[in-house]
């Protein structure tokens, strides 16, 4: 009977679970039991809750707060005693995310100056440019609801008053980039658009997603690149991002250095990277 106990794997799971937890209580440090909530503590949930709430909590609802974290904090430190953070996808990933952010903080502890700004902004002036936009105008002409609607959209270029069919989506565009016409219309009709020239009358007809379309091209405006005064959040935004990302790569390529990295020998060489 004895030894039939011993051999079910349940049995004997419940048994070692019941020898590591007796094993903690005997040789655990007092300092791992002992958790001290700082007023420090109380007065950040303090500060959380009415951020999230817009009103301080009650009396209670801090009692509440101060609970739950006790709680949190016993169930970190149990799951940690347990190794449950060991070969975790997910802890390792935020692991790494945070000291990532650490990096990003230090680095952009301090503003970029004008100076830099100025320097960053003439080094990337090419991701500012403003695209060519169009204006127009348009009337719809349904291919399942016509037996030839290339043929009744042509002749409706000599007929401002052929009205076309009913069209989900607007019949007046102003100062679109040929890819957000292109989102809405086709690729094909975006790149069309942008070949006619602006004229006082009806041009096309061009085929769209959903049918035939005589068009009225209003305005045009060139691409630019706009002055640095006029893009400046954007490069504000940019070259922090830059620098954050300049201090990763620096960062981390301090701490491979001190790194022995080796490789399964079907690996001739490193991975890309290395």
């Amino acid at each position: 009977m004895l030894s039939r106990i011993l051999r079910d794997p349940l049995t004997v799971f419940i048994f070692l679970g019941l020898l590591i937890f007796v094993g903690q209580g005997l040789f655990a440090s007092n300092e791992e039991y002992d958790i001290q909530v700082r007023p420090a503590d109380i007065a950040r949930l303090h500060d959380q809750w009415s951020m999230q709430m817009r009103r301080p909590p009650t009396d209670s609802e801090l009692a509440g707060l101060i609970e739950q974290f006790v709680k949190e904090e016993i169930y970190y430190r149990e799951a940690k005693r347990l190794g449950l953070d060991l070969n975790d996808t997910i802890v390792r990933r935020r692991l790494v995310q945070k000291l990532t952010f650490l990096t990003e903080d230090i680095a952009t502890a301090v503003a970029p100056s004008e100076a830099e700004l100025t320097a960053y902004y003439e080094e990337n002036k090419a991701a500012y440019t403003v695209p060519e936009r169009v204006s127009f105008k348009h009337r719809y002409f349904s291919s399942d609801r016509r037996s030839d609607a290339r043929a009744d959209a042509t002749a409706a270029l000599g007929d401002a008053e052929q009205a076309g069919d009913p069209f989900m989506l607007q019949r007046e565009y102003a100062a679109r980039s040929e890819r957000e016409i292109g989102d809405l219309f086709g690729r094909a009709f975006a790149a069309a658009l942008f070949e006619l020239p602006p004229a006082e009358e009806w041009q096309g007809p061009i085929q769209s997603a959903y049918g035939w379309h005589a068009v009225y091209l209003l305005n045009k405006s060139e691409s630019r690149i706009p002055p640095l005064e006029e893009v400046y959040d954007r490069v504000v935004v940019d070259a922090k991002q830059a620098t954050r990302q300049a201090a990763n790569e620096e960062y981390f390529s301090q701490l491979k250095a001190a790194y022995e990295v080796s490789y399964p020998p079907e690996f001739a060489t490193p991975p890309a990277g290395e």
